[in-house]
Order: C-alpha cells, then sequence, then structure tokens
C-alpha cells in the first residue's frame, strides 16, 4: 500500500474521511482516539488491548467498511455484516463504550446464573459489527486465543427459512491485519449481478466527496482501482482446472453463478466437478438459493448437472415460477403442497398452480379443502400488510401495488383450474 499511494496522497485522502488500514479502505472516518480514551477502554478489560487494534485506533478510532465476508456457522454459510467500527460518541448502534457496557451487563448476569464473583473485566471486547445483529470481537485474555478476531450472529426467528435461527459465533482470523484480509469483494463492484452489493456505499461516498467536496476525480479512480484489489478471483481457478480443490472459492463462483442466471457458468462450473450439494446461503442448497433469487435459467442448469432438490423447495415460491420448471422440480423429489399451490396464484402464475395441484390430488384426497385453508392463510397475512402500507405504518418490499396483485389474484374464481 505505501508503494501505491504517496503520502500525500494518503494525507488527502485522510481529509476526506477515507483510512487505508490492512490494505482495505475506511471511510467516513473519525479522529484517532484519544489516550485518555482509550486508557478507560483498557481499564475495562481482562488483558491488554493487542498492538494491531491500537494501530487502528491510531489512524482512526471509528468508521465505515464495505466487503463482503462469509462464514461457516453451526455448518452454513452466514454472510456476516462487517460494516462498521465503533466509536465513542456514536448516537446509534456505532457507540463504543454503549456496547462495552452491554457486554458487562450480560457477563454480570451470566456470573449470578452461575453463582460466581466477577471481576468486572471483559474477556473479548466488542468493536465492530452491524447494529444489533452482527458484532466483531478481539479476544483480549491471555492465551493461545490473544489477538483473535471472533464474529458473533443473531439467529433470527424460525419464519426465516434457512437463516441462522441460534446465535453464531465463529472465527474470523488470528489477528487483526489477517481479519482485514478475510474482508473481500465476491464481485466486481462496477459491473454488480444485482441491486444490492459490496461497494455500493464506498462508491456513494466517493462520489459524493468529489462532487461536493473537490476530491481529484484521478485521485477517486486510484482509490476505487485499490479497493478492487479486493475482488475473489476465482475464474483464474477455474480456467486453470483448480476450482475443486478451493471449496470456498467454488462456493463464490457458484453464487456468482446463481446471482447472474448463468446457466452456461452453471454448466462450466459442475464440468469442473465443484460440489453443488453443500449450502450456498445460510441453509440453502444451491437450488434452493437460485429459487429464491427467480434465477430460473441457473435452476434448470443446477438440476441438470445433478443438484440436489430439496423436498421443501416448494415451500417458499414468492415469484411467478414458470410451469415447467415447477414440473421438473415436482419430478426431482420437491414436494406439492397446498401453501405452495396458494403462492402460484398470488403470484399470477395459475399455471403453475395447476401442475402443483394435479401432484398434490394424485398424493391426497383434499385438495379443495387444503388449498381453501392455505388461501385464507395467506390472504391473513397480505390483507393487514395492506393496510398498514396504506396507512405508512409499513414498509414493506412488494410495495402498495404488489400487495393489492397478489390479494386481487386470490380473490378470484379462476376458470379451468382444478381446485
Amino acid at each position: 500500500m505505501n508503494n501505491t499511494f504517496s503520502s500525500d496522497e494518503i494525507n488527502v485522502l485522510k481529509q476526506h474521511g477515507i483510512v487505508l488500514f490492512a490494505e482495505r479502505v475506511i471511510f467516513d472516518t473519525r479522529p484517532p482516539m484519544e489516550t485518555a480514551d482509550i486508557a478507560a477502554v483498557q481499564a475495562q478489560l481482562a488483558g491488554p488491548l493487542p498492538p494491531p487494534l491500537l494501530e487502528l485506533w491510531a489512524q482512526t478510532a471509528g468508521g465505515r467498511l464495505h466487503y463482503d465476508l462469509r462464514l461457516t456457522m453451526d455448518g452454513q454459510e452466514e454472510a456476516i455484516s462487517w460494516i462498521e467500527l465503533f466509536f465513542n460518541g456514536s448516537d446509534g448502534y456505532r457507540d463504543l463504550q454503549g456496547w462495552i457496557e452491554h457486554e458487562r451487563e450480560l457477563a454480570m448476569e451470566q456470573a449470578e446464573l452461575d453463582e460466581k464473583e466477577w471481576d468486572g473485566k471483559l474477556s473479548y471486547l466488542p468493536f465492530g459489527g452491524f447494529e444489533y445483529c452482527d458484532r466483531i470481537y478481539v479476544t483480549v485474555k491471555a492465551g493461545a486465543q490473544y489477538g483473535h478476531i471472533l464474529a458473533w450472529k443473531q439467529g433470527l426467528p424460525p419464519a426465516w427459512t434457512h437463516a441462522l435461527h441460534n446465535d453464531g459465533i465463529a472465527t474470523v482470523a488470528p489477528d487483526l491485519a489477517a481479519a482485514f484480509a478475510a474482508l473481500r469483494l465476491h464481485q466486481d463492484p462496477l459491473a454488480p449481478t444485482g441491486d444490492y452489493f459490496a461497494g455500493q456505499s464506498l462508491l456513494d461516498y466517493i462520489d459524493e466527496r468529489v462532487e461536493q467536496h473537490a476530491l481529484a476525480s484521478a485521485l477517486a479512480d486510484k482509490l476505487i482501482d485499490f479497493y478492487r484489489t479486493a475482488i475473489v478471483d476465482w475464474r483464474t481457478p477455474l480456467a486453470q482446472g483448480r476450482l475443486a480443490l478451493q471449496p470456498s472459492l467454488a462456493s463464490i463462483a457458484l453464487s456468482h453463478a446463481i446471482g447472474s442466471d448463468d446457466a452456461a457458468l452453471i454448466a462450466q462450473l459442475a464440468a469442473a466437478d465443484i460440489a453443488l450439494d453443500q449450502p450456498v446461503q445460510g441453509s440453502a442448497l444451491a437450488t434452493e438459493t437460485a429459487m429464491g433469487d427467480q434465477a430460473f435459467s441457473a435452476l434448470h442448469a443446477l438440476i441438470g448437472a445433478g443438484a440436489p432438490v430439496a423436498p421443501t423447495i416448494l415451500n417458499n415460491i414468492d415469484s411467478a415460477v414458470p410451469a415447467d420448471l415447477i414440473q421438473t422440480l415436482l419430478a426431482h423429489g420437491a414436494i406439492p403442497t397446498a401453501s405452495a399451490i396458494a403462492q402460484c396464484i398470488a403470484c399470477g402464475a395459475t399455471d403453475s398452480a395447476q401442475v402443483i395441484a394435479l401432484a398434490y390430488a394424485q398424493q391426497h384426497d383434499d385438495l379443495a379443502t387444503a388449498y381453501d385453508a392455505a388461501k385464507r392463510s395467506l390472504l391473513a397475512e397480505l390483507e393487514p400488510s395492506l393496510s398498514k402500507v396504506r396507512q405508512g405504518k409499513l414498509g414493506h418490499y412488494l410495495g402498495e401495488q404488489g400487495l393489492a396483485a397478489r390479494i386481487d389474484h386470490l380473490q378470484k374464481n379462476i376458470p379451468g383450474l382444478s381446485l
């Protein structure tokens, strides 16, 4: 990095709230942490602050990051949101001392449950994460794990299919520099496959600094080029026939193929013998991920390549899935359900609903009753949501028109539909 930017350029970037640390870009930064503030943190810890964290705080007391980070938690592939570095004085979720107080309360409660005395010192310091759901800690207690960087993720309710349902924890890296190295870009932020991607916030920040605060365009472009050096290169090992030997890269490549709905790339990855039967997002297999992303070309290719189809893949239909794809999924073990029929009808996919209904009727003799119950259950979810959206009390991914359309589809009598 020192060979990439001159000292003058580094100083200019700092003036624009941008700090380069451990080969990564921190933006919207704070001034270095005051000695007294560091001492106040140290006084609450069971061991000395690791030198790499002190080096970070010597450059900035806090800021924002925007990279991808994926860790295995409880056998699932979990995306970890490490996009904040906590600092004192934040009026939101980035408040360093606020998170320290939170950890102290938890430690005191645990000591009481264990009927033990607590010395008031924390063994793990929270210093980053995202809001209340993801946190990054550094181990400060003496021992083999000293200086290790850990990630904690909050479990979500069971309704969040494929998500982590219990709180999870995993080691990011043995030290802060290695943890920053684990922050990568799974796709090029200048050529994203979707509307939301790592780098979006940083690119917006840089644009603002150029347009409103006179950051030189040449230096901004140089910074973006440096930022993009974190892009994961899975294409080279794929071309060299080595991708199957690097499962983490293979998983990123597979995610990219699904996200871009690239059937040809799916076929190429399958020919390279990468695993198609492992979780890709949370506990979701590749076929389930493609179904959720509405990547129907990729899904067809995955099935053709032998990727397993979960029996429950039709449980979370949220778009107009083509009828031929539904038929293929059923032929590969998907279970037809009344709720899947209702979801298809709500999405306007009556042909797909008919395919599922016929399959359901071959296995059950209560099609009409089961569908009526599923329809009423879905309406009981959609109608209150629409009412709240219209009152301005709820934001919903479908919006007012989308919710109204699904309700209208469910309430219509559809000619020729055998239910």
